[in-house]
């Protein structure tokens, strides 16, 4: 549409079905690939992208033309029917049911990108779940314990 500008940047979280520890380094890269792929497949442009064994992270500019929850969607269920055709897990995989999106303006754009290309470091630290609800708390998203990813099963 004509007259039509946006600037949307989205950072999104999301975890494996019980947080299994699966993503495995031997093709967590393929991984990456694809959903970069389907995101750029959908008009989005993805900024980084990167993982931990049990979740993982992207950051687009969105293109407003598919909504979050759509793009999600989509990005979970490919990428999930991907890893299941590959036979890249002993059992079927799954995502966790939910996700985070967060919005962040131009001037975080490289720091966002960085934290997301420092996950291994970043979690030398900090577990998943206390980076998660770090995030929620930084953009004051109000979040019921019940609801937040359940606790880490063992891969």
């Amino acid at each position: 549409m004509s007259n039509t500008y946006t600037q949307l940047y989205i950072h999104c979280v999301f975890a494996v079905k019980f947080r299994k520890a699966v993503i495995q380094p031997t093709w967590e890269e393929r991984l990456h690939q694809y959903i970069t792929g389907i995101l750029q497949n959908n008009g989005h442009k993805l900024l980084a992208i990167n993982s931990m064994p049990d979740h993982l992270h992207f950051f687009v500019g969105l293109n407003p033309k598919q909504s979050i929850s759509d793009m999600m969607r989509v990005a979970k269920g490919d990428s999930s029917e991907f890893i299941n055709k590959e036979k890249f897990t002993e059992r079927k995989f799954y995502w966790q049911d939910g996700y985070g999106a967060f919005s962040n303006s131009r001037t975080q754009i490289d720091g966002v990108v960085k934290y997301i290309m420092n996950q291994k470091q970043h979690h030398t630290k900090k577990t998943f779940r206390e980076e998660y609800l770090e995030i929620l708390k930084d953009y004051a998203v109000e979040y019921d314990e019940k609801y937040i990813f359940h606790d880490l099963l063992d891969g």
